[in-house]
């Protein structure tokens, strides 16, 4: 059994942190979301695939901060055009510049459903913004959506007054569940002629639980309920943009979406999402709908995003992802076949996830809490309630070595049964 980490300097940082900022850390990132006690909680540096805690353990990086890094950490090749820009011409001005249009027509050339687009900051940015434009097109009110879609009023994930988000600010908004065409037809028929949009992540990564894909006919059931209820059918492709393909999942399926939402990995950590679409829904955003912010001309992560995109065409990064990832699922799953553990395996190829089958007695909290015990002991970063991600920087030992690392851990875990 590998011992437990030296994290002093992690646990010091989280106790001063606490008189400062409230929880210490903001959201997922705070200790209760991994294991308590075994995982850091402050990073020191981080290059290529791997990144140093402050107390200077090294890890094979496979949460890639959740998403965004899909080159490597620290890529000189984009820093460098990055830097170039702060020192030759800057980046904050009252005025927009020219390399909104590059990034533009780039993105217009990529993306199926792509029309029109608008740049902002963060992934919440995005789909909030669809909502408003659905909204605006369409002059009616109700959302029904599926999945996590970040952290405005009505898809946080806490509700209620006492989470400061009173009902009238989500009691527009329903749930289905995914690859449930019939509820989606249920709901369309209880609010006839009321519903704006649906928003779905074309594959689904609830937290806690496996990924999951498609079924055959059911974004294209999406598709048809929209066209029949004249409503708009948007895509959160922030976690699957230019990652599972470079047009998204749209591209990958066929199956294209009046607006989309794409984020994190067009920037390999950046902070740079934008809210793509048809012409024809888009343009209610020239004097209908109201959007603006003081950083969202900022061109840093514009330049940025440019040199990201012309790399992963370049070098085939996503070919590069699918063909590790497919390895990597090949091995895992090899190693829960022969532990005979009751977990799956899921994500494949690019969001790694294991999760443990629930059972009466609540085993499984105690095999998942074990298993990514010893998994962090052994230098292998990822997060319980978190799919991971694979990226270009991870190389052949990384994978082999992240792979022979899970095999040991669900080896220890198994002793609980």
């Amino acid at each position: 059994m590998s011992e437990k980490l030296n994290l002093n300097n992690s646990f010091k940082l989280y106790e001063e942190a606490l008189n400062l900022i409230p929880g210490a850390i903001l959201g997922i990132r705070r200790p209760y979301n991994f294991i308590e006690g075994e995982y850091p909680i402050f990073f020191e540096s981080a290059k290529g695939g791997k990144v140093i805690d402050v107390d200077g353990n090294e890890y094979i990086d496979m949460l890639c901060a959740y998403g965004p890094i899909i080159i490597g950490h620290r890529e000189e090749e984009i820093d460098n055009v990055v830097i170039e820009q702060i020192r030759n011409k800057g980046f904050c001005m009252s005025l927009t510049q020219q390399v909104q249009n590059k990034l533009a027509k780039k993105l217009r050339e990529l993306i199926p459903c792509c029309e029109k687009l608008v740049l902002m900051k963060m992934g919440t940015d995005a789909t909030t913004a669809a909502v408003r434009v659905a909204r605006a097109y369409t002059k009616r009110s109700k959302i029904i959506s599926c999945g996590y879609h970040g952290w405005y009023d009505a898809f946080s994930e806490v509700h209620g007054i006492e989470a400061g988000i009173p009902k009238k600010l989500f009691e527009d908004f329903y749930e289905f569940e995914f690859n449930n065409l019939e509820e989606v037809e249920k709901l369309f028929k209880q609010n006839k002629d009321e519903i704006a949009g649906i928003m779905v992540n074309p594959i689904h990564t609830p937290g806690g639980r496996e990924v999951e894909m498609p079924k055959p006919g059911f974004l294209e059931g999406l598709r048809e309920l929209a066209n029949e209820h004249n409503a708009l059918l948007i895509y959160d492709e922030i976690r699957t943009g230019f990652r599972v393909d470079m047009g998204g999942a749209q591209k990958l399926f066929g199956v294209i979406p009046d607006l989309a939402a794409f984020g994190k990995a067009m920037g390999n950590g950046y902070p740079i999402s934008t809210l793509v679409g048809k012409k024809e829904f888009m343009d209610v955003l020239v004097e209908k709908v109201f959007l603006s912010s003081t950083f969202f001309p900022n061109s840093l992560a514009q330049i940025a995003s440019l040199k990201t995109i012309e790399i992963l065409e370049r070098e085939k990064i996503l070919s590069d992802i699918r063909q590790k990832g497919n390895q990597f699922a090949k091995q895992i799953k090899e190693s829960i076949q022969d532990n005979r553990i009751p977990c799956i395996y899921s994500g494949e190829p690019w969001m790694p996830y294991i999760t443990f089958t629930p059972d009466n007695d609540y085993l499984y909290r105690k095999l998942r809490e074990e298993f990514y015990r010893q998994l962090i002991r052994r230098r292998v970063f990822l997060q319980p309630f978190h799919h991971g991600y694979i990226c270009y920087r991870h190389t052949a030992m990384d994978i082999e070595f992240a792979a022979n690392m899970i095999d040991e851990a669900l080896q220890e875990a198994k002793k609980l049964l």
